[in-house]
């Protein structure tokens, strides 16, 4: 499971009361009724049966073993996870997708370039701006250039489940933003207000500056200009990425590995003086923000007489890694172009370096998240052994680098093998082993509560204890496919104290929970894939 870094840690959060009265809700509407118009799926069959703790520790004591040298991305043991994996696939008589049981994840290192301006032109007069003194690049940016209007858009959120949108206007007209420079505040609103709607100083996935940047994408921006936040963090000079080819002391393998090809815009930081120049002042758009903060409506609007010339050069250095995918073609002729899939990471975090002589040095992730693969490829056995054959397509996937930041699933959901419109859910399965016989955490269950009634309706014949836990929402691979607005279900069974630490070994895995496990999502994609319902998802505002 991805692990946040501290400020992304601040954004876990725990359920209120209400979400539990909500959580008790869909208990109750199971009871009662079954899902708005959805058909009463078939019998599960009994290939279920073939979904055993003995058939979830073959697999997870090869994945997890010191031999795969804790599955790092890039790594030969990685390569050997993902072709038994893909051959496990294989064995089971599932079919590959376009001749193959791989989907390229297009990773790689960006390394700055040699051309990357940034200049202001107002009444005839061009003022060039310097790098590193007046703008710096993201690691993100793409290589592109542009010149065009300059948008002011607050803090560039779009959060309806806070009913607020910075792309709107206090006029009430929405901002078009296609083939503009969105320029944009990090954070949230009200940052040091408890009660603000944000969480103050427990940012949202909306504060993220990534988040921010797709938002503009969305919109159509052509670029984006990034300004810290002045009022309550006011750097004079930007921060961006530290490229070490413009800083001394930053080692050059301190750029991290990413999608490439996942932002194609030139995206910088600017500083004080850049800032200045565009607004008149600080003070200026200190004030902006602050009638954002005291109205917590949008004040966003094209400046006007100005454009901005904005160039960023990166270099690619092209390091990909590997999704593995196997196909169940649906056998009803209406139903079986739509999709469910059923997903796990495989990639863990590798080894540690400069341990002592006859130290453990291997971080096996036997939990995290060998498990859930090894559930995965039982649930898939199960699938593909079954005479009866579902209605609907399954498609399983082993996401790989997941632990350095979602990026197999992200590129899924990028460049999708199967159109994302037709893709009716996604469930997911990540560390699965641990914490007790009887409790299994269904997350996205307030975001997706379609599905998360069949999951208590299914759950009756298992008699697992459903812990409804949403604290864990944004820290794996199904939430690649919530933001695509995919109904998901995350099942886990939370933290332990050996989470990517050497100890997250085999021997500690219960395998009786995890097969049950298996089987409860074996029962939940069989009800899916042969229901003729449709599902939805909603934005929930939850505590951070």
């Amino acid at each position: 499971m991805y692990q946040m870094d501290e400020a992304a840690q601040a954004r876990s959060y725990k359920m209120k009361q209400t979400h539990f009265r909500q959580l008790f809700a869909i208990v109750l509407a199971v009871v009662a009724t079954a899902v708005l118009g959805f058909d009463k799926p078939s019998a599960v069959p009994a290939s279920i049966g073939l979904i055993t703790p003995q058939e979830i520790r073959k697999h997870l004591e090869f994945l997890a073993s010191d031999s795969l040298k804790g599955r790092a991305t890039l790594s030969p043991e990685i390569e050997v996870a993902a072709n038994y994996i893909a051959e496990q696939f294989q064995s089971f008589g599932l079919e590959p997708v376009n001749g193959s049981y791989f989907q390229t994840v297009p990773l790689g290192k960006i390394h700055l370039g040699k051309t990357n301006t940034l200049a202001l032109n107002s009444n005839g007069t061009r003022t060039s701006f310097k790098i590193k003194d007046d703008f710096m690049p993201y690691e993100f940016t793409g290589s592109a250039s542009v010149t065009a209007p300059v948008v002011f858009l607050g803090y560039g959120i779009t959060a309806p489940e806070y009913s607020y949108d910075d792309y709107g206007s206090s006029r009430g007209s929405s901002i078009d933003l296609r083939g503009k420079i969105a320029f944009i505040l990090t954070h949230e609103p009200r940052e040091n207000d408890p009660s603000s709607p944000f969480q103050g100083k427990k940012l949202t996935e909306h504060g993220q500056v990534g988040e921010k940047v797709r938002n503009a994408i969305d919109h159509g921006a052509a670029g984006v200009l990034v300004y810290a936040d002045p009022i309550h963090h006011n750097p004079p000079r930007p921060h961006g990425f530290p490229w070490p080819s413009l800083l001394k002391g930053i080692p050059e393998d301190v750029t991290p590995l990413q999608l490439i090809g996942d932002i194609t815009i030139p995206v910088v930081e600017v500083g004080h003086s850049f800032a200045s120049a565009l607004f008149g002042s600080v003070e200026n758009i200190k004030n902006l923000q602050s009638q954002i903060d005291s109205t917590m409506q949008p004040h966003s609007f094209e400046i006007p007489g100005v454009t901005v010339s904005l160039a960023t050069s990166t270099e690619v250095q092209n390091l990909p890694a590997k999704n593995v995918v196997a196909y169940l073609e649906g056998s009803d002729q209406k139903l079986k172009h739509e999709l469910l899939i059923i997903g796990a990471h495989y990639d863990h975090i590798g080894v540690r370096h400069g341990v002592a002589a006859g130290e453990d040095s291997i971080y096996n992730g036997a939990d995290d998240n060998a498990s859930g693969t090894s559930g995965l490829l039982a649930v898939a056995k199960a699938f593909a052994m079954s005479p009866v054959k579902p209605k609907r397509s399954l498609l399983f996937v082993a996401f790989g680098a997941e632990e350095l930041g979602l990026l197999g699933s992200k590129a899924y959901v990028q460049h999708p093998l199967f159109p994302l419109s037709e893709t009716v859910a996604m469930l997911n399965l990540d560390m699965i082993g641990r914490n007790g016989p009887e409790s299994v955490s269904v997350v996205g269950a307030l975001r997706s509560p379609d599905l998360a009634k069949i999951v208590v309706e299914e759950n009756q014949a298992i008699g697992m204890t459903l812990r409804y836990n949403e604290r864990y929402f944004f820290e794996s691979d199904q939430v690649s496919f919530a933001r695509k607005r995919i109904p998901t279900i995350f099942f886990n069974t939370e933290d332990h104290p050996d989470l990517h630490k050497v100890t997250d070994s085999a021997e500690k895995i219960n395998y009786d929970k995890a097969a049950r496990i298996g089987k409860l999502v074996f029962r939940v994609a069989w009800h899916i894939a042969n229901s003729g319902g449709y599902y939805h998802y909603q934005e929930k505002n939850i505590t951070h």
